[in-house]
């Protein structure tokens, strides 16, 4: 039987200030400075967006496309083993550290790409992806360990409400040295943004260092064998097994699987949107990304409060309902003022929606298990495959129609997808590990 996880408060405030740690990086770099920069520093002097990457001529946006998915790919096949290594060696702890490190770093590399180094500037930002989501595996797993079930919800809000607080300050700093590198004492030109990676590696892996001063490395106290990687195979098998024998958890991946497509295509291609549909200038979208981030502050701790009122799966089924009712109302927009009212609806239900998904699944593993980070490799996996399939969806429907609003609207199906199987889900108080031979 393994052991209770106990109420440390201390623990539970160093487990959320990862996410403190971490979330600059998905703001900085994946939805603002970075690719406007990439897209500034590939262009042509002639106009022209084609680059060479050793040696294969290709689109400078797709070539970045492609280096987001192939990061996504890397981290799907690496991090249900890895995970199963660190549960059988019980140092998960020392994976966390080894992605957060390798995410960072290559977050401060990024401020020597200046854009005639592209295969450099490329392999940087795909390493600091895969470091990025290699990290969030073993981060969650920690959930179930330091906290009862009853504080999953609260606390799981907790850890996405400080991260978009601190990746929010960061970003206005880093808004503000590129708006007025004067004020700081920089050059104009590309300094600025550069400078902005540099500080959001620092950020990542300065306070990193307070979860990895508190959070346990072996807590359930497993012997180290010299035959961990066999050992990491068979945790993974025996994980995959115990997921196929718990109906419930099947149906919450399913269901996750399919709104997720919906959720994180929304929250990656928004800018897009906005720019392509609208024709909104950069510092307008810009507003957008932080109106969304606030609110997603308020949106976690919100739905963390109802989900205790009227129970996870009725919170996650009223959010899906209004993840429906952005994408049919994107359909409509016309003005920027319409826009920002629908970033404040997606905030609010993008927050409540990724918090309530971590705590329902770790309610969701069995008691008995102390093989964490194999079941939320299998979470994590879900969502990457979603992020693919659901952006590619996306570009599809524009491709073949001509207009993201098509896009937005076809995202319904997703959710309502979703919806099906969540109203076939019944959430049980406890759930044990089957009997495995």
């Amino acid at each position: 039987m393994k052991p209770q996880p106990t109420s440390n408060k201390k623990v539970q405030r160093a487990w959320a200030m990862y996410d403190w740690a971490n979330s600059v990086y998905s703001l900085v770099i994946t939805s603002t400075i970075f690719p406007v920069y990439y897209n500034s520093v590939t262009q042509g002097v002639d106009g022209s967006d084609k680059v060479s990457f050793f040696g294969w001529e290709v689109i400078n946006t797709v070539l970045y496309s492609y280096s987001i998915s192939f990061s996504f790919l890397v981290i799907a096949l690496l991090a249900p083993l890895l995970s199963g290594i660190a549960d059988a060696a019980g140092n998960k702890l020392n994976f966390m550290k080894f992605f957060v490190y390798l995410g960072s770093l290559s977050c401060i590399a990024l401020y020597f790409f200046t854009g005639e180094n592209l295969e450099f500037g490329i392999i940087c930002s795909v390493l600091a992806s895969v470091g990025f989501s290699g990290s969030i595996v073993f981060y969650n797993s920690y959930l179930p360990e330091i906290a009862k079930e009853e504080e999953f919800d609260m606390l799981s809000a907790k850890g996405f409400a400080m991260g978009y607080i601190g990746s929010v300050i960061l970003l206005i700093f880093n808004l503000m040295t590129i708006q007025f590198p004067e004020w700081f004492g920089m050059p104009t030109g590309s300094f600025a943004p550069r400078f902005s990676f540099l500080v959001t590696g620092l950020w990542w892996i300065g306070f990193a260092q307070i979860p990895f001063r508190v959070l346990p490395n072996n807590p359930y106290k497993k012997s180290i064998s010299s035959d961990y990687l066999w050992k990491g195979y068979r945790e993974v098998s025996l994980v995959f097994r115990e997921l196929r024998s718990i109906p419930v958890a099947n149906r919450f991946l399913a269901s996750f699987f399919f709104y997720s497509m919906g959720v994180q295509t929304v929250m990656y291609l928004a800018a897009s949107f906005g720019d392509k549909e609208l024709g909104m200038p950069g510092d307008q979208l810009i507003l957008t990304v932080l109106i969304i981030q606030l609110v997603a502050i308020g949106g976690s701790y919100l739905f963390a409060f109802i989900s205790k009122q009227i129970g996870n799966k009725n919170s996650l089924v009223t959010m899906v309902f209004v993840w429906m009712g952005i994408c049919v109302a994107a359909y409509y927009v016309h003005s920027v003022y319409q826009f920002y009212s629908l970033a404040f609806v997606v905030g609010m239900v993008m927050g409540g929606i990724q918090s309530l998904s971590r705590s329902t699944y770790a309610k969701l593993i069995p008691t008995t298990t102390t093989d964490h980070a194999s079941f939320f490799s299998f979470f994590d996996l879900t969502e990457k495959v979603a992020v693919v399939l659901g952006t590619f969806t996306y570009g599809f429907i524009e491709q073949l129609t001509g207009s993201m609003r098509n896009s937005a609207l076809f995202l319904v199906v997703f959710f309502v997808i979703g919806l099906f199987f969540l109203a076939r889900l019944t959430l049980p108080k406890k759930v044990a590990a089957p009997e495995l031979a």
